[in-house]
């Protein structure tokens, strides 16, 4: 294999560092590498559309982001009972025979969490936010034993769902739903943003600062801006944080492993595509 080609669907990802990611992997690892931003509505086409015109043009694999990865379940077989329960894919490889689905945010999020937080438990934790990564998060937390996951959303119908799934598990986690994010944060030990509120073009905090009085760390998916709104508030409240760069930097590496059985120098990689903070110098 010489030329890898991938692709990313989703919409807001012009400033997606997933080709960059990709294809400095490849670099390292000798491999030429494409790697295609699709946007369904940016192409006149609908997610289906756009999965099949990467099938047939030659992709290796896809990584699927916002508001795409329970849709994509439906186009893809997965090998992993518990990405079946978790109900949402952030990748797909095209092989000779079948196409497979996988979910590297809820392994990513469980990495990234030991990585920075150790073996401190999550204990009480309000997951805002129950779509595609709000569902890998919640799982992760459920992986990490967390004491209770508040599932909060707007739509009480979608965090009840992921509730059922949770507490099929079986484990001493209790499971909590809301639908107001004031009531499901009080006494919460960590607060974790899995909306895609903060993130470039769509500015904001779903959580307001007074919120986060009293909470011990702070996860946020976002990971563009990698400074968001809503960790600069936790941290100016005395929490540790946890950047969603972390996670998508752990489900990247993981995802590449899928893609090719090339091995991969992690902290190589990690210094290649390390982003700018606010205050390092250009």
């Amino acid at each position: 294999m010489t030329n890898l080609k991938l692709g990313l669907i989703g919409d807001n990802i012009a400033h997606s560092s997933a080709p960059l990611l990709h294809i400095t992997a490849g670099a390292l690892c000798g491999q030429t590498v494409s790697y295609d931003r699709l946007v369904p509505r940016a192409l006149g086409m609908a997610f289906d559309a756009v999965f099949d015109m990467a099938q047939e043009n030659g992709y290796r694999g896809l990584n699927i982001t916002y508001p795409y990865k329970e849709i994509a379940t439906r186009r893809v077989k997965i090998p992993d009972p518990l990405v079946r329960v978790i109900g949402a894919v952030n990748t797909v490889v095209f092989t000779a025979g079948e196409t497979l689905g996988y979910n590297t945010d809820y392994t990513g999020f469980v990495a990234a969490y030991h990585a920075e937080f150790g073996h401190q438990a999550p204990e009480i934790t309000c997951v805002i936010g129950t779509g595609g990564v709000g569902k890998a998060v919640a799982f992760g937390l459920l992986a990490l034993d967390a004491r209770v996951i508040r599932c909060v959303d707007l739509d009480i119908a979608k965090a009840e769902a992921l509730a059922v799934a949770l507490r099929a598990a079986g484990t001493a986690t209790r499971i909590e739903t809301y639908a107001d994010i004031a009531t499901a944060a009080r006494g919460a030990s960590g607060l974790v943003n899995c909306t895609p509120v903060g993130m470039v073009g769509y500015d904001g905090t779903p959580l307001p600062p007074a919120l986060m009085q009293g909470a011990v760390w702070a996860f946020d998916a976002v990971y563009t801006p990698v400074e968001t709104q809503f960790l600069t508030d936790a941290a100016a409240a005395g929490l540790a944080t946890l950047s969603g760069y972390e996670l998508f930097f752990e489900q990247g590496v993981a995802a590449w492993h899928i893609f090719t059985d090339l091995p991969l120098e992690r902290a190589a990689l990690r210094r290649a595509i390390a982003p700018a903070r606010p205050d390092t110098p250009v």
